[in-house]
């Protein structure tokens, strides 16, 4: 792994410099650290349908998670002028005030981050997990950009006119939609389904 120091000038979105950074390196990797402070945050919650927005001046505590080519999977937290903490899922919208510094670590260059500890796993040539979801569904996004952000395998079908979306599927059993997904990465159950 290597440190890369990347500064942001204010005005800056701190989600898709995240992005392009992933992209310039053709590299995985992780947030180590920020400090800098935001003119606005867009932070989804959980259970919501859109991303919340704060604007004002706000101080950065924590942005955590992974980057890849393929996509970024950040938590931001930060506090507002009473001291008031927020936090979510980081989206495109999250603006720098004055300036912020973050130290990422890149992994070899075309890999995405996996647990140095992973087990070994048996790779099936057919992707084992299928998703019926819909652009304009927000919950569809984070649920293919988590598979993407976990490097799970998947096919995406259409999805059951009569249900909700998304509709996910393992092993052709459905296991329901993002919430049950979250639920099955929190519990470490989607490790299995990564590919090597």
């Amino acid at each position: 792994m290597r440190a890369v120091p990347l500064h942001l000038e204010a005005g800056s979105d701190v989600r898709r410099s995240l992005e392009q950074l992933a992209l310039e390196h053709n590299a995985g990797g992780f947030v180590l650290s920020v400090v800098g402070n935001l003119s606005q945050a867009a932070f989804a919650c959980p259970g919501k349908s859109a991303p919340t927005v704060l604007a004002g001046e706000l101080e950065i505590i924590t942005l955590q998670g992974t980057i890849s080519p393929d996509g970024v999977h950040l938590h931001l937290s930060f506090s507002d002028a009473s001291c008031q903490v927020w936090g979510g899922h980081l989206e495109h919208g999250t603006l720098v005030l004055r300036g912020a510094d973050l130290l990422v670590g890149l992994l070899s260059t075309g890999t995405s981050p996996a647990p140095s500890a992973a087990p070994i796993r048996s790779v099936s040539s057919e992707p084992r997990v299928e998703i019926a979801g819909r652009p304009e569904c927000p919950f569809s996004r984070r649920a293919l950009r988590m598979l993407r952000t976990l490097g799970i395998a998947f096919v995406e079908i259409e999805p059951d006119e009569t249900g909700p979306v998304p509709q996910l599927y393992i092993d052709g059993v459905a296991i329901g939609g993002y919430n049950e997904l979250a639920e099955l990465h929190s519990r470490g159950e989607l490790d299995a389904l990564r590919s090597l």
